[in-house]
């Protein structure tokens, strides 16, 4: 997908759009846009006309104008479905290149027995267990139960570099499509055939599931109040021309309706918010809907977890710091003991720590022994050794209690030891071996580059930042200090992430939760915004509105700029048509009733050659101004951090006022080319 991202409009793309073009003049289609389904109508009133000019009664015009009446509507219809279809076909084509990646796999199946089985990836289900080794495709989702290997995701999200997969913890999660690219994995299968997250990316990118934000159906009611207005207007105008002598052709009436009628937002509408979409899935980040980006345009709070989302996740043993009086040999092949079983990351860096000071522990040491897991009550693991020792690390404060338990005396420059380890941003676990605290494992986690930065950024918009973690306050006032968050929560539960999100929201406040834990998930779901990495488990996944497919938390500052900037186009666009319509009133009327009140010479102020003239002016500059306004639709206008007066006074300024000029001129050329041409 990075390669599709430097070139999001092919000819294929445009091609397929001009046939969609025609295809969305289905009137059932068109229904769902209630401006657009109007001009319809009058497009096929138009075409009647051209066909029997007196249907409706005795005419003045002629077929000609009829005929060019209905062919202005008519591709005024297709600017406008052209524009929707174009959005449309770069989602489907990025759906193409997912669907590419989803090619029939072989699956390698492991029984109960042990013995494998070669089957389709389409004969899996939930709940299988599958071996993969270097070099193949991962058939479907899953969650990895042995084995550690980098996993290349490039065909998912376009990064080349792999990413390290392990069993246990949060990076636990597997895609199916992507590669194993060194050693081997057994996985657990999450999904049943059709339920994979490579089948939900293709679906979503495909716009099939897209539905209106509250702003966009806030707006499209706007919209037809508008043009029921307006309809009102033209139909009340009848027998004011009646009565003036004035008489008013039906295919007038309807290019007037339609060129009055906010025609301009409602032909773009769909294609901003799809736009809108498409814009986020090209920075590499999932939206399950058009809400869930437009929500991010409006955040004032971000939430974040620590562990994998601000750090890198992956916390290494540095260094074992003995209490005085006991050896530092004595310390390590402790926490050897106590890690020695231990799955997890920190406690195979611990292991690999002892192993680089010289001390290893035989397998026939510990084959026998009983292992203590790791539980979120106790906050410490280990060993029950054969001979009735009990070897543990764990939390300081939990390792302290242990101790104190076991009739153990806590020693003085433990607490030190600690708030120095903490102070610097690390965590320290605590050993202890039966009632006897032998010393400190200094464990690091290291901030993500370039996060202080972006944060000031977040700042600078009015949006605070809190960093969520279960570590201890002095250790997490330290990662907060070099990430540059605003605020921070120490010894966080999955509780407390959603206590502090609900807080927010109870003060009108929307908020964003960043994540990639299972522990994540209910804060994720609780969130205005939630936005998963896709290096987390599948639970954080499930539970977001987004997930971010290079799993970079700041990802979230571009889904936020990506909001604003869908609010800031559909109201600046729609400043810019409504600004059109008075401008295209105050240019036709005049010229269409001067003959009958010449006191409306001085509001004739273009000097449009003739009441035909005006309308088909209009109607063709209404007609094309829709196509010019596409890039702008499909881009976004520029968003610039301001405060929102000053950005209210901007698009008041650029697009209100360009509103109202560039019909002016733009009916004003077009008028004078037909008449220079004798068209009308």
């Amino acid at each position: 997908m990075a390669v599709e991202r430097k070139k999001t409009l092919t000819r294929d793309i445009v091609n397929q759009a001009i046939i969609d073009s025609f295809k969305k003049l289905n009137p059932w289609v068109m229904m769902k846009n209630p401006v657009m389904f109007v001009v319809e109508i009058g497009t096929a009133i138009t075409l009647l006309l051209s066909l029997v000019p007196d249907l409706f009664g005795s005419t003045e015009v002629g077929r000609a104008y009829n005929i060019a009446v209905f062919l202005i509507l008519l591709f005024t219809l297709l600017f406008a479905n052209f524009a929707e279809a174009l959005a449309e076909g770069r989602g489907k084509a990025q759906a193409d290149t997912l669907r590419k990646t989803k090619s029939d796999t072989k699956a390698r199946l492991v029984h109960q027995d042990g013995t494998y089985e070669e089957v389709s990836s389409t004969a899996l289900r939930k709940g299988d267990i599958i071996r993969i080794e270097i070099g193949e495709i991962i058939p479907s989702d899953g969650e990895i139960i042995e084995g550690l290997a980098s996993i290349d995701e490039s065909a998912i999200t376009g990064e080349s570099a792999p990413v390290i997969k392990e069993a246990g913890g949060d990076f636990s999660s597997v895609t199916g499509g992507t590669r194993v690219a060194s050693d081997y994995i057994v996985v657990k299968v999450t999904t049943d055939p059709g339920e994979s997250f490579l089948d939900r990316m293709i679906a979503l990118v495909e716009g099939a599931k897209r539905q209106k934000t509250p702003n966009e159906i806030a707006l499209t009611t706007l919209l037809a109040v508008l043009t029921l207005i307006f309809l009102i207007v033209i139909v009340t105008m009848v027998p004011m021309a009646q009565y003036l002598g004035v008489k008013l052709e039906i295919s007038t009436l309807i290019a007037l309706l339609v060129c009055l009628i906010p025609t301009t937002i409602g032909g773009l509408l769909s294609a901003i918010g799809i736009a809108g979409m498409d814009r986020v899935t090209q920075f590499n980040v999932l939206a399950m809907s058009g809400k869930a980006v437009e929500a991010a345009g409006d955040i004032d709070t971000m939430i974040l977890d620590k562990t994998g989302t601000i750090t890198f996740g992956n916390r290494m043993a540095s260094e074992f710091i003995p209490v005085n009086g006991v050896p530092v040999k004595d310390l390590t092949i402790a926490a050897l003991q106590a890690s020695v079983k231990d799955e997890t990351p920190e406690g195979r860096s611990i292991v690999e720590l002892a192993n680089k000071l010289g001390t290893a522990w035989p397998a026939s040491a510990y084959e026998t022994a009983q292992i203590v897991e790791f539980s979120a009550d106790t906050r410490m693991s280990g060993l029950n050794l054969p001979d009735g020792i009990q070897v543990r690390k764990g939390a300081v404060d939990a390792i302290q209690k242990y101790a104190a338990g076991l009739g153990g005396k806590i020693p003085g420059d433990l607490e030190a030891i600690s708030n120095r380890i903490a102070k610097a941003g690390g965590t320290p676990l605590a050993v202890a071996v039966g009632g006897r605290i032998y010393g400190v494992i200094y464990l690091k986690d290291t901030v993500k580059p370039g996060l202080k930065e972006r944060f000031a950024e977040l700042r600078a918009m009015g949006i605070k930042t809190v960093m969520c973690t279960g570590d201890n306050p002095l250790t997490a006032a330290t990662i907060a200090l070099e990430a540059g968050v605003d605020e921070f929560i120490a010894e966080a539960k999955p509780e407390d992430k959603i206590a502090a999100i609900k807080k927010e929201q109870q003060e009108g406040k929307l908020v964003a939760m960043t994540g990639d834990g299972t522990n994540d998930a209910p804060a994720l779901a609780q969130a205005d915004v939630g936005l998963a990495m896709n290096s987390g488990t599948m639970a954080a996944k499930e539970a977001a509105n987004m997930i971010d497919l290079d799993s970079d938390p700041t990802k979230l500052l571009s889904v936020i700029s990506i909001g604003k900037q869908l609010l800031i186009t559909r109201g600046a666009l729609t400043t810019f048509s409504i600004a059109n319509d008075i401008a295209k009133y105050f240019a036709i009327i005049p010229a269409m009733f001067i003959l009958a009140m010449p006191q409306l010479q001085s509001l004739n102020i273009m000097n449009l050659a003739s009441p035909e003239s005006a309308i088909l002016s209009a109607l063709i500059f209404n007609a094309i101004i829709i196509p010019l306004l596409v890039p702008i639709a499909m881009k976004g206008v520029k968003y610039r951090a301001m405060s929102a007066n000053k950005l209210l006074s901007r698009n008041v300024l650029v697009y209100g006022l360009g509103g109202v000029i560039v019909p002016f001129v733009g009916i004003k050329i077009i008028d004078m080319v037909l008449h220079g041409l004798n068209i009308v």
